[in-house]
């Protein structure tokens, strides 16, 4: 059966590394070294990412975690705020090529969507950015449905918005679990690394007869 749909993951598929600047911007105000800082910054990032907590409050809990609590409530409100702007800029870096490739998929009548791991505050700012969120057909982002990959459900719910079975849908993704999962459903599924890595799975997985290459 023909392929009719490629729903990407957002970060580090359609967005490359985290902002460097924006990194070291939460490692300056935490006054954290890195070794201390990530372990924390990531021990809550799935409750974030399923609604559990918004963005406010993720960092106040990484603020009593951590033992950096400020006792003077106006200076705590003020670094909460700082701290999750800085967090937001962090993932708003873009894939040119990869944006260019879907386009080109568009060009060719496949149905596109993003399905995302995504917190509210980070979202706000992606829409602020990027004006090319509008291209795709479908937005699935984890916080508003109070559920995360790889929770099977998140996939059902972005196949049943784009109207396509399993098996005429590819799913691009940088973590292996949740490659796995969309494959337990029957979804054709690739780990992206980089574009030439993708060029080559495609090839490799007879793609490239349906479907345009992402260009290097």
């Amino acid at each position: 059966m023909a392929l009719r749909a490629v729903v990407f993951d957002y970060g580090m598929v359609l967005t490359g590394p985290p902002d460097p600047v924006a990194h070291a911007e939460l490692l300056r105000l935490t006054g954290l070294p890195l070794d201390r800082f990530e372990p924390l910054y990531w021990a809550d990032r799935h409750a974030y990412d399923e609604g559990k907590l918004t963005g406010v409050a993720f960092w106040q809990k990484f603020l009593s975690d951590s033992g950096l609590d400020l006792p003077n409530a106006a200076d705590r409100t003020s670094l909460v705020n700082e701290l999750n702007m800085w967090d937001a800029r962090l993932w708003t870096t873009q894939n040119p090529a990869m944006l260019a490739w879907q386009l080109q998929l568009k060009q060719r009548g496949l149905l596109t969507a993003i399905l995302s791991n995504m917190g509210d505050s980070v979202l706000e700012n992606m829409k602020r950015e990027f004006d090319w969120l509008s291209r795709f057909d479908v937005l699935v982002w984890s916080y508003q449905l109070r559920m995360a990959k790889p929770d099977p459900a998140i996939y059902l719910h972005v196949l049943k918005n784009l109207g396509t079975l399993p098996k005429e849908t590819l799913f691009l993704d940088d973590k292996l679990v949740n490659v796995e999962a969309a494959q337990a459903l029957g979804m054709i599924a690739l780990q992206f690394s980089t574009v030439e890595r993708l060029r080559a799975d495609l090839i490799a997985h007879g793609y490239d007869a349906e479907l345009p290459l992402p260009a290097l």
